[in-house]
């Protein structure tokens, strides 16, 4: 669901440029809360785990693909501010170095695909796990639903959003009904690659998913044929001292198979806005990038001519560059916590 430049208007491009601002602002302060000392190397990592799978588009109709939009995923496993700024460095590397989703529009892009999916995906997560059993697989459960409701919601968002600074005159009501029945079958993509990552680090280390803290079943004991809660020193022992470099090592091994090797095989049918677009006739007045020139467009590294190697060596430089990116810039946020921030990160 990359906007390029020229669907959307110069006036309610920058409009929307200062919204993402403010969210990204916002979230810089709310994320020193969140990152705490195992957490913030994971934040990096999720980002270029994000990257790499927005790479594996799948078919979800005739002629469309889908593929992970990631609000959901990075919301939940690192939390909401976080999870922003996670969708906001991929969308710039994404806009930077590979041509993917206008610079014009970034601002569009930030707020649609970032702010919309993280806000709707965190508060439904958090709502359902609140009336669900507090057990992990609550957890997985809420994190399917989540994630499949952000996509049709970034789809009205985008529909919205054309409303007001669309450049073609197009019946809205077309465009609505479009986009959100094709983003639908795209949610349902989104729904289960959010659940079974979430599911699966749950698994292994359920300390480091931040929507799932404080959620597992108090531990029980059968006392004349009654089950009762254990005492808190029966309770397994905290994890908090754990290391997470195993989880880091098999995430990033995971993100640099996907993007340098399974990137191959995705569909190569386009995703559901350039589907709409190119039906609807939003795409009229479309806008060559800016960086169509970049030796890395279009996924692919410039003067090499097998498609495999070129599409994989560009999927394993991205992942390389956005995992760079991204803790560098939540070990600078961290460094910048106040005490009490401190205080409150290495709590949780």
């Amino acid at each position: 669901m990359h906007v390029p430049d020229g669907f959307i208007n110069a006036p309610v491009s920058a409009v929307a440029g200062v919204v993402a601002a403010g969210a990204v602002a916002v979230s810089l302060r709310g994320a020193r809360k969140e990152l705490g000392e195992r957490t913030a190397p994971l934040a990096g990592l999720v980002a270029a785990f994000i990257f790499a799978v927005q790479m594996l588009n799948f078919p979800v109709a005739a002629g469309t693909s889908g593929h992970l939009l990631g609000g959901a995923l990075a919301a939940i496993l690192v939390g909401p501010y976080t999870g922003v700024l996670c969708i906001a460095v991929v969308l710039l590397m994404q806009g930077v170095l590979f041509a993917d989703g206008g610079l014009t529009a970034l601002g569009v892009n930030i707020t649609d695909m970032g702010v919309v999916t993280v806000v709707v995906a965190y508060a439904l997560f958090r709502g359902l796990t609140r009336v669900l059993p507090p057990t992990r697989r609550s957890a997985t459960i809420a994190s399917f639903v989540a994630a499949l409701v952000s996509v049709p919601a970034a789809a009205v968002a985008f529909t919205l959003i054309y409303a007001v600074g669309g450049t073609t005159d197009v019946p809205l009501g077309n465009v609505f009904t479009a986009m959100v029945g094709v983003h639908v079958l795209i949610g349902i993509g989104e729904a289960l690659i959010t659940a079974l990552t979430v599911g699966t680090v749950l698994a292994v280390r359920p300390d480091l998913v931040h929507g799932a803290r404080g959620l597992s079943a108090p531990l029980k004991l059968r006392v004349d044929g009654e089950l009762v809660d254990a005492p808190a020193a029966a309770a397994p022992a905290p994890v908090a001292a754990r290391s997470t470099r195993a989880v880091w090592a098999a995430g990033l091994a995971a993100a640099v198979v996907l993007a340098g090797f399974v990137s191959f095989y995705a569909s190569a049918s386009p995703d559901g806005l350039e589907k709409v677009a190119a039906d609807k006739g939003i795409d009229e007045k479309a806008q060559e990038h800016h960086t169509a020139d970049s030796p890395l467009a279009d996924y692919g590294v410039k003067d090499i001519s097998n498609a495999r190697i070129s599409g994989g060596l560009a999927g394993v430089i991205g992942v390389g560059v956005t995992v760079a990116v991204g803790s560098g810039v939540f070990w600078a946020v961290r460094k910048r916590r106040t005490p009490d921030e401190h205080r409150t990160a290495e709590a949780v």
